[in-house]
């Protein structure tokens, strides 16, 4: 009986729960061993692989984070270890292996595979929604819906402390997060790093909006800008001239229950992913485009650029 293998690298997403779960039932279901990696590639290296049974996933399909829990491995950068990494998997006889991660997961395995012939699937996990080729990636809906729960909370005192509130959201050098949360939101200003701006263009703007009665903002900011969310906020306090406050959610958004829609992409994720490896793609990775899975060679993924929606940016173009 062929024998199949899933790890968590990278940072840690609502869902990875949910698509451990999947894999473990769908891979008995087609006959396959399941094992689990625990803590990513270093796992892979300290051969912490265990095989798993329904026992090991009963419960976790509502569980934020990893139940094997992830790791950013500066070992695996190295030829040696990923060769000791490969040996612990021929010890248990795996020649299939799941990877739940970002660009730099993906980055690895790559390597990986080209190294040691490993076959392999990469199925895009990241609140960041960076990675090239794909339109959505595991863990997205969770965070901005959380991101989205604190910016309805902000608006409430916002307004009746006539009050501008910056909100600094995660995505590293991406600003999907924030341009999506700035659209959900009504926001007034949504700074991210794909495009340029200069606060003195909204200086004349906001001032006439409170002159025409606005008496609160919402700005939405990038981690990823020049200017941090306190510098923002002081910018309305110095310029504008309207009492202000600045929110980091930090790792606050990558935790929480999976929504229904994380729940459901890592299903069908983790099911594209084993159906692939069944039909002898060795070097996949499985993207969401236009409503529907694809496989892509990880040639075509890792270390190119991610572009986003010019759709997402017309949209929002009136607040950046």
């Amino acid at each position: 009986m062929s024998k199949i293998a899933i790890l968590c690298s990278g940072g840690d997403v609502s869902g990875m729960n949910p698509a451990i779960k999947q894999f473990v039932e769908y891979s008995i279901e087609n006959a396959l061993t399941p094992y689990l990696v625990y803590d990513g590639y270093e796992g892979l290296i300290d051969n912490n692989i265990h095989p798993a049974s329904y026992a090991d996933v009963s419960g976790i399909i509502n569980r934020g984070g990893t139940k094997i829990r992830s790791a950013r491995s500066m070992r695996f950068k190295e030829p040696s270890f990923r060769a000791q990494a490969k040996a612990n998997l021929d010890s248990h006889g795996i020649d299939k292996l799941v990877v739940l991660g970002g660009d730099g997961s993906f980055r690895g395995v790559e390597k990986f595979y080209k190294e040691t012939g490993i076959a392999f699937s990469g199925i895009p996990s990241t609140i960041d929604n960076d990675i090239a080729g794909t339109d959505y990636c595991l863990g997205v809906d969770t965070a901005l819906n959380i991101i989205q729960g604190a910016l309805d909370a902000i608006r409430d005192t916002a307004s009746s402390f006539k009050r501008a509130f910056v909100l600094e959201a995660m995505g590293r050098d991406c600003g999907y997060l924030t341009l999506v949360s700035a659209l959900t939101s009504g926001a007034e200003l949504c700074l991210i790093p794909e495009v340029k701006y200069d606060l003195k263009a909204y200086e004349r703007l906001f001032k006439q909006q409170i002159e025409d009665g606005r008496n609160y903002f919402i700005a939405v900011v990038s981690e990823g800008v020049d200017q941090s969310a306190q510098e923002i906020s002081d910018w309305f306090e110095d310029v504008i001239g309207i009492e202000s406050r600045a929110t980091v959610l930090g790792h606050i958004q990558r935790g929480g229950n999976p929504t229904s829609r994380d729940r459901l992409m890592a299903y069908r994720f983790v099911t594209e992913a084993i159906d692939g490896l069944i039909a002898g793609r060795k070097d996949s990775v499985i993207c969401y485009n236009n409503s529907r899975f694809n496989y892509k060679s990880i040639d075509d993924v890792v270390n190119k650029p991610n572009v986003l929606d010019p759709e997402l940016l017309r949209l929002a173009k009136n607040m950046m």
